[in-house]
């Protein structure tokens, strides 16, 4: 059976049936398109590390970024060392980056980091939570680097406000880069480049979108099948009927330096 044929119930529980764990959307295949930044993080963060001598990757999920950056770079720092506050995603990221020599250290979100001041050359994340920015900067050696590529404000909001209606300015502005390049400069950090984009997204059945919302659990707080069954079945009536269902997420890429030498 065809997937454009198959009943709403069928594709809810494909949804929900699909594990959570890690940053691999290699599941998206053919369900759901998201552009990518024009910057390459991945390959840029590969050219990063290989300049270093000790990497910190912070809030790192399963590790399949730094994983695939480590695999490009032509050569590795001799210290890698990794963050991530989900058990899941730390067994996984722990299974996937011990054979690059990378210590996975389970350390919640909101928690001080666990490592020295000055511990680290480079310090580097793919769409954390927040940016600990005096944390960044205590771990930093002078003149050392944050290379991180952030989500931005209102991204797939679209698709936010369909299930939770308008949201407030104060939410939508939340984690825009000017107010992000201020705390950073608080936290004593020069800022060297910082760039936006808003990219396209499409959402082709609504499987894509029940494991989207469970995955990325921050779009639709508290979010289950049970709770928006209604809005689910809309969603899906409107994507037989209309086509893919719309968004933009916006990303921006940030490198900051620490001063010293």
């Amino acid at each position: 059976m065809g997937k454009e044929s198959r009943s709403f119930e069928e594709l809810v529980a494909e949804g929900v049936a699909v594990p959570t764990e890690g940053w691999d959307f290699s599941w998206f295949e053919g369900r759901a398109t998201e552009a990518r930044p024009s910057w390459g993080y991945a390959v840029s963060l590969a050219d990063r590390l290989a300049g270093a001598t000790a990497a910190l990757d912070l809030q790192t999920g399963g590790g399949e970024v730094l994983d695939f950056a480590l695999g490009r770079a032509p050569k590795a720092p001799p210290l890698t060392v990794a963050t991530e506050g989900w058990p899941p995603n730390v067994a996984k990221a722990t299974a996937l980056l011990a054979a690059r020599g990378v210590a996975v250290v389970a350390s919640p979100e909101d928690a001080p980091l666990p490592f020295a001041d000055g511990a680290f050359d480079l310090v580097t994340s793919r769409h954390p939570v927040r940016a600990p920015w005096p944390e960044i900067s205590r771990v930093l050696r002078s003149g050392g680097t944050y290379f991180a590529q952030h989500v931005g404000p209102h991204s797939v909001f679209e698709l936010v406000e369909y299930f939770l209606g308008p949201q407030p300015d104060e939410v939508r502005s939340g984690r825009h880069p000017d107010r992000e390049r201020v705390d950073a400069e608080a936290a004593g950090l020069e800022i060297v480049d910082l760039c936006a984009e808003e990219l396209r997204m499409e959402f082709h059945d609504i499987a894509a979108v029940v494991h989207f919302l469970r995955k990325v659990v921050w779009m639709v707080p508290g979010f289950t099948v049970e709770a928006y069954r209604p809005q689910l079945r809309a969603l899906h009536e409107q994507i037989e009927s209309e086509g893919p269902f719309v968004a933009h997420s916006t990303r921006h890429l940030f490198e900051a330096r620490k001063p010293g030498v």
